[in-house]
């Protein structure tokens, strides 16, 4: 073992370096936007089950607190999967063939927001909507015919 290598080992156990982590820097190369559907799926499940809830029902402001906060972390995750794509997998080149992609995702992300701050059926089939427009062009860029469905 060298001297530098000593001491670059001892450098690193007195200040170890910090853990990072991401989706793929690598690139990978694996994306699907499923993960975007089944959290916008949740998100629409969510919102239909607390306009049902019957608030003077015991533990109804609990199951609705933890309803709130499941559509909350779906909606974030619906962005989150939505700007992986759309910042990982689509390239400068998709636009020739999808001049309106920065537009289709924008409007996305901001309907996971809007999904966040409401409890709206229609918001979150909007969202829906989006999420299958995206999977349409992701697959067709791909030159796969991968049908859209829903698991709920």
């Amino acid at each position: 073992m060298t001297i530098s290598h000593r001491l670059l080992s001892a450098m690193d156990r007195l200040v170890p370096a910090p853990i990072a982590e991401a989706h793929c820097d690598g690139p990978c190369g694996v994306y699907d936007p499923a993960s975007a559907r089944i959290a916008g799926e949740a998100v629409l499940s969510m919102t239909k089950k607390i306009l049902a809830l019957d608030m003077s029902a015991d533990g109804a402001h609990n199951t609705y607190a933890r309803y709130v906060a499941i559509k909350e972390d779906q909606a974030e995750d619906v962005k989150r999967e939505l700007c992986i794509l759309w910042h990982d997998y689509f390239k400068p080149e998709h636009l020739e063939a999808y001049p309106d992609l920065h537009t289709i995702f924008w409007n996305a992300t901001k309907q996971g927001s809007t999904c966040k701050t409401t409890v709206s059926v229609e918001a979150a089939e909007t969202l829906m909507g989006m999420i299958e427009n995206i999977h349409n062009m992701f697959w067709e860029s791909k030159g796969r015919d991968i049908p859209w469905y829903t698991a709920s």
